[in-house]
């Protein structure tokens, strides 16, 4: 993370468990924003000096409803932004929130429900 400090024109947090934002906050160019999406259940800390010397931004946002989730898609799409997955199986759903627990994720999960079901 050390060599993209300060190169990010902006950061779109989906984690909803508590932790730290001052190296997100890091990643951020002067003017950068953080916007904050995941909802964690304890209050987060916020250092807000990095925030004052960079002019730096932390917003909020929840989740749109259709139309803003299909501009979402597109913009992404128009743009080449995929996300990062660890595909698993519904077998697989008690050892993965074991690994949340433990900070043992790199990629968000997504539970491959369709071959789940098939496999049934």
């Amino acid at each position: 993370m050390q060599a993209a400090m300060g190169t990010m024109d902006g950061i779109i947090d989906t984690v909803s468990a508590v932790h730290p934002l001052l190296p997100l906050i890091g990643l951020l160019k002067s003017h950068g924003k953080l916007i904050m999406v995941g909802a964690p259940n304890k209050p987060l800390e916020l250092p807000v000096f990095p925030l004052l010397v960079g002019r730096k931004t932390v917003a909020g946002s929840v989740t749109g409803g259709l139309k803003e989730t299909q501009e979402m898609v597109n913009f992404a799409a128009k743009h080449n932004i995929s996300a990062d997955i660890e595909v698993i199986p519904i077998d697989y759903v008690n050892t993965a929130m074991e690994r949340l627990a433990k900070a043992d994720v790199r990629y968000r999960f997504v539970i491959d429900v369709a071959n789940t079901l098939k496999a049934a």
